[in-house]
């Protein structure tokens, strides 16, 4: 059942989206209704997400600096510098530079490591970058964003709702996500199916988000579909100049072929998860933003499925 959920997602998405909009354009006084149940909604789903990322494995994830300095460098220099080129294709809207540069600048911690084992990476290396990843990005995303979009955008988005949305649907699931960790090893035995429970969790939670998103936004979204064309060709682009990164930083590191895989599909992929509270907390003239976050994860799914034949084939194939 779940591998039935995870194959296919991408339907499964798509599916939300057609119903919220065709919800919200045939039944327009529902959509402000449909907001409400947001918030309660991404929470929880960030808090199934958390549960999976082993909180345990930040201190040994350092024993392999290797990998670990890549990946950083890779995620957290290389492709922020990628991200504020390709934000200069996009149309001079701060909502769609703000939406596509939310969601490229911070690398996925959950699905990634699904897609490293799928196609043959080293999936434990994965793992034991997820959580130092997630540190990385909550630390260094307001940074990027006073570097590429300036000071004058940033300071008009700290706004009260943005430090509350942050706090309570970013940093209060993450907190409860470590304790519950924490008990669950106390008596691993016992506790353990918890856990793995949640592991259903984030698709159909993430469809009932899309959703809602689709069903409250309809009108701001078929609005600005003319100009959702170029974010779209962006992430596009996106996913294969990462790919390159990764050949390119593997080969010059002499990584292993296992550990250039995780490489790639952690270049590619992207948390939208986290950054899409804070997409909806902005004001009102930033809309668009939330949808541009929510098309990006369905691009990227797709994008997934050819590094799943790219990856193991063409970039980091078997010798012989």
């Amino acid at each position: 059942m779940r591998s039935n959920l995870e194959k296919y997602q991408v339907l499964i998405y798509i599916g939300a989206i057609v119903a919220g909009l065709l919800l919200g354009t045939q039944v327009p006084q529902f959509s402000s209704a449909l907001e409400l149940f947001i918030w309660p909604a991404l929470g929880i789903l960030l808090y199934a997400t958390f549960t999976q990322v082993s909180f345990a494995k930040v201190s040994g994830a350092f024993r392999d600096r290797r990998f670990i300095n890549t990946a950083l460098i890779g995620n957290f220099i290389f492709i922020p510098l990628i991200v504020l080129g390709l934000i200069t294709l996009l149309p001079d809207s701060p909502a769609i530079r703000l939406g596509v540069a939310l969601v490229l600048l911070v690398p996925c911690t959950d699905w990634f490591i699904t897609f490293t084992n799928l196609g043959g990476g080293d999936t434990e290396r994965a793992i034991a970058f997820s959580p130092v990843s997630l540190l990385f990005q909550i630390l260094l995303l307001p940074i990027y964003l006073f570097l590429f979009l300036g000071d004058e955008l940033t300071v008009s988005l700290a706004t009260d709702e943005l430090l509350i949305a942050f706090t309570t649907i970013i940093l209060l699931p993450l907190g409860v996500a470590w304790f519950t960790q924490r008990w669950v090893n106390k008596e691993p035995e016992k506790r353990s199916a918890i856990i793995a429970g949640m592991v259903w969790l984030p698709v159909p939670l993430l469809a009932l988000v899309i959703f809602l998103i689709a069903g409250s936004q309809a009108d701001v979204i078929f609005t600005a579909s003319s100009q959702l064309i170029y974010p779209a060709i962006v992430f596009v682009f996106f996913l294969i100049i990462s790919a390159v990164l990764a050949k390119v930083m593997a080969r010059f590191t002499m990584m292993p072929k296992e550990e250039g895989r995780a490489l790639a599909f952690s270049f590619g992929s992207r948390n939208s998860f986290v950054v899409l509270p804070v997409a909806l907390a902005l004001p009102e003239s930033f809309e668009i933003t939330a949808f541009i976050v929510v098309m990006q994860s369905l691009i990227e799914l797709f994008g997934m499925a050819a590094y799943l034949w790219i990856i193991p084939k063409v970039l980091f194939r078997e010798k012989g």
